[in-house]
């Protein structure tokens, strides 16, 4: 039986570990597909044979029995590991740590699932292949340092956006449902105006079974959750807003880029924003880069519907307040549009080229991030 046969069992991390060591010269290639509970991971040596398959826990102790493992077949040039943000982040942290060299690989497209199946140790072993081939391969983003800080908590920050403006849509929602008097004395106010109001009603709670009380009593309960996270953004942006600062003062220093819009892209460029090959590379990866569409003798490009969608939205926020207060910006937009170009094509113009000072920005920097 070959080593090959006795591994594409999946076998445990207690049993996986070769018992013999391969010559010290052999160098192998190893692909993980990473999930919530288990990591599987297939090894290949540099002529893409496949040497063996296993799998592992997703804790301390399996990631060290992982690395073993890939070591007892030979010197691990290079792992692929799918889905480096999420299931494999903590495996590629300690591979990180160890000094082994890793790429973050794409799911395979629906015409190479259909065509050779899907389970994880065919999963782990594309990624492997893919990994040696370089195909659709990238250098994952560190997990470490103050860029992870600044993304965990512009996590809790957007929850809080986007709970309090869904307070602030129902509020407006049972506004217009409600009985007369009652949305005769709300429906004219300000949002800050109506918060305020809703918030410090005093309903008669026994009489919650007339709709006219249950409305007050549902108002002031969202109102109050509306200025809870109010207070809970405010507290965030106090943290958040040094901490771009520290991170990069001089992608603050940009017209257009504050705490928000600067932190974004930070945390879109990762701990390590060196992995972005070229200016070009960054604005791919902002959805800013037109796609070639040609054809025969057309020639054009179609809009890029890709990339991190909210770095292409802190690149349209950076463009909004140029073109406001920037005499430059204005100067180009009036000039493109006497070209005949729309507003919609200048801002996407606009955002190309915000993306490679963005770019310049990030990588020009000295200071080091760990």
């Amino acid at each position: 039986m070959t080593q090959h046969d006795a591994t594409t069992q999946l076998p445990t991390c207690d049993t996986a570990v070769a018992t013999e060591n391969p010559a010290a010269t052999l160098e192998v290639v190893a692909g993980v597909d990473t999930h919530k509970d288990t990591n599987t991971a297939a090894v290949i040596d540099t002529a893409g044979r496949t040497l063996g398959v296993a799998q592992f826990p997703t804790t301390t102790t399996g990631y060290g029995s992982l690395l073993a493992w890939l070591r007892s077949f030979g010197t691990v040039v290079l792992v692929g590991i799918e889905g480096t943000g999420a299931y494999g982040a903590g495996l590629a942290s300690h591979l990180h740590l160890a000094g082994v060299a890793m790429v973050e690989i794409d799911r395979p497209e629906r015409k190479t699932r259909r065509w050779q199946g899907k389970s994880d140790p065919i999963d782990a072993e594309a990624a492997a292949r893919a990994a040696l081939a370089g195909r659709r391969t990238g250098t994952p983003k560190l997990r470490n340092g103050q860029v992870e800080a600044l993304r965990v908590l512009r996590v809790a920050r957007r929850g809080a956006v986007n709970n309090r403006a869904d307070a602030q849509r129902q509020i407006k929602t049972l506004i217009v449902t409600a009985p007369d008097s009652l949305r005769s004395q709300l429906r004219e106010l300000s949002d800050r105006r109506l918060i305020e109001v809703c918030a410090t009603r005093r309903p008669d709670r026994a009489a919650a079974a007339d709709p006219a009380v249950a409305t007050v009593i549902a108002l002031r309960s969202l109102a109050r959750r509306h200025q809870q996270l109010t207070d809970e953004i405010d507290e965030l942006d106090s943290l958040i807003a040094p901490l771009v600062e520290v991170i990069n003062p001089r992608l603050c220093a940009l017209l257009g880029v504050g705490p928000d819009v600067g932190g974004q892209l930070l945390v879109t460029a990762g701990q390590n924003p060196e992995r972005l090959r070229s200016e070009a590379a960054f604005a791919m990866l902002c959805g800013a880069a037109p796609l070639p569409a040609s054809s025969g003798r057309t020639h054009r490009h179609r809009l890029n519907r890709g990339g991190d969608r909210q770095a292409n939205a802190a690149l349209y926020r950076i463009v909004l307040s140029r073109l406001r207060w920037d005499p430059r910006t204005q100067a180009y937009a009036e000039r493109r549009t006497t070209e005949g170009l729309s507003k919609k094509e200048i801002i996407r113009c606009l955002k190309r080229y915000i993306a490679r000072e963005i770019y310049t920005a990030l990588t020009s920097t000295k200071k080091s991030l760990n």
